[in-house]
């Protein structure tokens, strides 16, 4: 039989959930020696990213909107200051409003002492400084281009028969390998899913009047529609938006089949103009949009984190920030049983961690639905219900600093 090379942990999937998640066990007291498996190439080089021109075509499509929480997470990790220096996207204000009504609500960092409230960061700009601080790590042997065909449990622990042949042994394996999670259907782990009847399209537009840093999103009977500040340079005069528009699967088809020009008409006039005529639009992507959650997210010597065991609506931008939450908890855990002298594949452990991400995962799963099918119904009485909650949030600012204060994960 092959020998195995041997780890503690296994992290299956390098993108940020799974990079941060390898980086920060590596952080650990007790060097454990870690794994890192991705069917990718490694990222390009930070390094490329820092002279880059702020033209639609050159931003990343995918952004994520990071909480506080999460950006001092990334502070910890020795990554936050590299994607500083390139491009990143503070965002100041928050801007929300019913298309079928009246009511607004707007959200001021200055409100609760800070000096934004999150930042909007290009993927690619995160899982690059990820991969330049892992690049660093000893203990962190990164197995790249390669799947793993099958994930067997023996009474010694985890072996991984990656598809080139090779195979791997670890105490413990942390699946991140995405919404589709072939681990996690290996390991027979079920999920409850349930189409959300919603297609997001996501590009990135030029706009006619600067932003502001302010993240806009309207709501309207077909979907939110969602334009995220970029940072362009002070030359650029903050023209550039990261968009998302939820909506119905007939009306993605129309919008997808228009060309650009008539694209960034429709656009515009979905946003009722806020930021004037839409100048240009990079290529479009269509990402149909489902949820899923994991029954359980653990087994013996096994853990599921981040889209593998959840994935939730985009209108508030909280899939990653859930995703490194589950990271920092699974760290904990594993911190924990190191302090105890536990066994990392302890079933006690894993456990812990699943109680401790499992509610409020749920919570906010709920919470996001809940949002959709308010402000998705054409009811007349639940419409001025909506409005009048709206405004009435707007006048109650102690409650507002809560909200915004538990947005930011503070």
């Amino acid at each position: 039989m092959q020998q195995s090379k041997q780890f503690d942990i296994a992290v299956v999937g390098a993108g940020l959930v799974g990079g941060s998640a390898a980086l920060a066990l590596a952080r650990l007291a007790g060097e454990l020696n870690i794994a890192l498996i991705d069917a990718g190439t490694e990222p390009q080089a930070l390094a490329a990213h820092q002279c880059a021109n702020p033209e639609v075509a050159d931003f990343d499509p995918r952004v994520v909107a990071l909480t506080r929480s999460s950006e001092e997470f990334f502070q910890s990790l020795g990554v936050w200051r590299a994607v500083a220096e390139t491009r990143i996207g503070p965002y100041t204000n928050m801007a929300v409003w019913d298309g079928e009504g009246t009511a607004r609500i707007e959200f001021d960092c200055c409100e609760v002492g800070q000096r934004n409230l999150g930042h909007i960061v290009e993927n690619r700009l995160l899982v690059s400084a990820l991969w330049q601080a892992i690049s660093t790590r000893k203990n962190i042997s990164s197995h790249l281009n390669c799947k793993v065909a099958e994930l067997r449990s023996e009474t010694d622990g985890q072996y991984l028969l990656l598809q080139d042949g090779r195979q791997l042994k670890a105490k413990l394996v942390l699946a991140c390998d995405g919404a589709h999670s072939p681990l996690r259907e290996q390991q027979g782990l079920a999920t409850r899913e349930w189409d959300y009847g919603h297609q997001a399209i996501v590009t990135t537009v030029k706009t006619e009047r600067p932003h502001g840093r302010v993240a806009r999103q309207r709501f309207m009977a077909t979907g939110p529609l969602a334009f995220l500040p970029l940072a362009g340079g002070v030359e650029s005069g903050e023209h550039y938006c990261s968009i998302v528009w939820s909506c119905v699967p007939e009306l993605a088809e129309q919008l997808m089949a228009l060309s650009e020009k008539e694209f960034s008409v429709e656009l515009g006039r979905a946003l009722e103009y806020e930021l004037g005529e839409i100048q240009a639009v990079a290529k479009r992507f269509c990402i149909p949009l489902r949820q899923r959650h994991a029954s359980e997210y653990i087994k013996p010597g096994f853990a599921l984190a981040g889209d593998a065991a959840h994935t939730i609506h985009p209108l508030a931008g909280q899939g990653v920030n859930l995703g490194l939450q589950d990271v920092m908890a699974f760290v904990e855990q594993v911190e924990y049983a190191q302090r105890r002298g536990l066994g990392l594949e302890d079933i006690s452990v894993l456990r812990r961690y699943q109680r401790a991400r499992q509610r409020d995962n749920l919570t906010m799963m709920a919470a996001m639905e809940s949002f959709k099918r308010l402000f998705g119904s054409g009811n007349i009485g639940l419409r001025w219900l909506r409005n009048e909650g709206m405004r009435q949030l707007q006048n109650l600012p102690w409650l507002k600093h809560k909200i915004i204060r538990q947005a930011m994960g503070l």
